[in-house]
């Protein structure tokens, strides 16, 4: 793209609670000063009014806006406008949505309305959900772009029919249009749209230096009963553009060629090559403006032609890039244009865990944990983002000499939200893969986080038994029938310094049937750090109780021998 002026845009956000003791709204804006992200991504403004009658009206309006605007500048550089904003929405309404729904009395919720622009090059894209509003005002004329979701129940009752956390399907109204010099974008929310004649307002608060404030105090005069929030763009100049349109991410990237030590790519040079797949290569390489080590991830060139496979490799980047914790392999966010398809991971030097353990094999129960304890904070991290991770296993964790860990590849990740939730991994002969994927992902059947909960007690087994819960068979069962033949071997038994009580909690977090095991990873870390007096609780019998459960048993069957015996004797007399 060859961008001769760049967009100047005057803006304002005001936000205010009006004549109501707390502010629910919340209004966020951001123009990136990195000239990569302003092209390729854009400028965006948000608006929300969380729902006052659910009680968690602000939290939801604050996670709103502010995920939203985060967001969607991770979002790969080759994602569309509209497509890059449906994910993240799907996913943020999800996340209120689930967590309303942790209120057992249903009384306490998070819900609100949200309105969203992004101007990127001349066009404008927006985003909308609720009753708050997005105008444009061109030449002094107002038109209204969106539509208030708002039903009617007759004597002029209304009701918000549509709002993020409402339900856990999203409907978002999107459109675009292209903008022009002058124009004026306005989002507002409901306690200033409602009380105002905007078309009359605008010009008279048009050269105030806070415009966007001057309509939310002119709407608190006005006796406005709600909160009152606005954001104001003003396009002041327009970016000129050559026949490359700059809307790049709509067209695909080439593959990268096969790299080589040496060889040079986007300014980053190949050190060595890490990893080697039919789906995938790794590859260390330094960037020579930034003098730093990155791992690159390229996808192998035999899936040119399969639009799945690259889909799914560029919302890797994605996935990555929206959770943030120490015990997760960090993604980079791209600071100029690529030439080719890829994406960078920090380099962070260590082996997996199976290598750790064989060169480990004396290392202390209390290091074992502390590795654990790091996999679940990792694990958590994902759920947390309402991702899952669904192939945890020894190969995609990674320890460093410190006993520090990461858990890596995003490759059967799933995000709740998008359109392939929880759909489950494919496995395509992946060595080691069936021995800690919960065996209801592979025969078709969700699970969601119960699947990393399996994966996790799967592996903690392994870490302190240096076996596997249910034998190396697991590896050729094909049927629910194969899995019903398996039983759980005892922790305990294979090592006898191993708590019963800690066993027991393996035994449930790995259990086949998902009633029986935990629902989350934090319940199972409860269970193995703290003894569980419930699990061990009427386990066992006495050996003096098991005899004279032994001999009732043998005395009610000759007992009943004799009845049958007399009978038979006075029938024939």
């Amino acid at each position: 793209m060859t961008t001769k002026s760049k967009l100047l845009l005057k803006k304002d956000t005001a936000s205010k609670a009006g004549i109501k003791p707390l502010n629910e709204d919340s209004v966020g804006f951001k123009q990136p000063t990195d000239d990569y992200l302003l092209n390729y991504k854009g400028i965006v403004a948000a608006l929300a009014d969380g729902l006052s009658a659910a009680e968690a009206g602000q939290e939801a309006s604050q996670t709103a806006v502010s995920r939203f605007i985060s967001e969607y500048f991770q979002t790969p550089d080759t994602w569309a406008v509209n497509h890059s904003g449906k994910k993240i929405l799907s996913a943020i309404n999800l996340r209120l949505y689930r967590k309303s729904h942790k209120y057992t009395n249903h009384q306490k919720g998070l819900l609100s309305t949200f309105s969203a622009i992004v101007l990127k090059g001349r066009q404008l894209h927006f985003f909308h959900i609720g009753d708050s509003r997005i105008y444009l005002f061109r030449q002094q004329k107002l038109t209204q772009l969106t539509r208030d979701h708002i039903a009617e129940l007759g004597n002029n009752n209304q009701f918000l029919a549509r709002a993020l956390g409402m339900d856990n399907c999203l409907h978002i109204d999107y459109g675009s249009q292209e903008i022009k010099q002058n124009d004026i974008i306005l989002l507002t929310t409901d306690g200033v749209h409602d009380v105002l004649e905007l078309e009359k307002e605008l010009p008279r608060v048009q050269n105030l230096d806070r415009p966007a404030l001057g309509l939310v105090e002119r709407a608190i005069e006005c006796q406005s009963q709600d909160n009152c929030s606005a954001v104001w763009v003003e396009v002041k100049a327009l970016p000129e553009q050559d026949v490359n349109d700059f809307n790049a991410q709509l067209t695909r990237l080439p593959f990268p060629p096969e790299l080589n030590v040496g060889m040079k790519l986007d300014g980053y040079e190949v050190i060595k090559t890490l990893y080697e797949s039919s789906r995938s290569q790794l590859y260390l390489v330094k960037d020579l403006e930034e003098n730093q080590q990155w791992v690159m991830k390229t996808p192998s060139r035999g899936y040119e032609d399969d639009t799945h496979y690259i889909d799914r490799f560029i919302q890797e980047q994605w996935i990555g890039s929206r959770i943030h914790h120490p015990n997760v392999i960090n993604i980079k966010t791209h600071s100029r244009p690529r030439t080719a398809l890829y994406y960078l991971m920090e380099y962070f030097e260590g082996s997996d865990l199976d290598a750790w353990r064989h060169a480990n094999p004396t290392a202390s129960p209390k290091r074992r944990f502390h590795i654990l304890r790091q996999i679940a904070n990792a694990i958590q991290a994902f759920h947390d983002n309402d991702a899952i991770h669904q192939d945890l296993k020894p190969g995609n964790i990674m320890v460093d000499s410190h006993d520090k860990v990461k858990v890596v590849d995003f490759g059967s990740v799933f995000v709740a939200g998008v359109a392939e939730l929880y759909r489950p991994i494919e496995h395509n002969g992946v060595l080691g893969t069936a021995t800690y994927a919960d065996p209801n992902y592979l025969l078709g059947k969700n699970s969601g986080q119960q699947g990393d909960v399996y994966s996790l007690a799967v592996i903690c087994y392994e870490l302190f038994t240096e076996q596997l819960p249910y034998g190396e068979k697991i590896e050729d069962c094909r049927r629910w029938q194969d899995y019903d033949r398996l039983r759980y071997r005892s922790a305990h038994q294979v090592n006898s310094l191993i708590p019963l009580w800690f066993d027991k909690a393996l035994e449930r977090g790995c259990h086949f049937d998902l009633t029986k095991r935990y629902e989350t990873i934090e319940l199972l870390m409860q269970d193995l750090t703290q003894p569980n007096i419930e699990l061990i609780k009427n386990k066992t019998e006495p050996k003096e109780a098991s005899r004279l459960m032994l001999w009732k048993l043998l005395s009610g069957f000759w007992f009943i021998s004799l009845l049958v015996v007399l009978y038979l004797f006075l029938v024939a007399n």
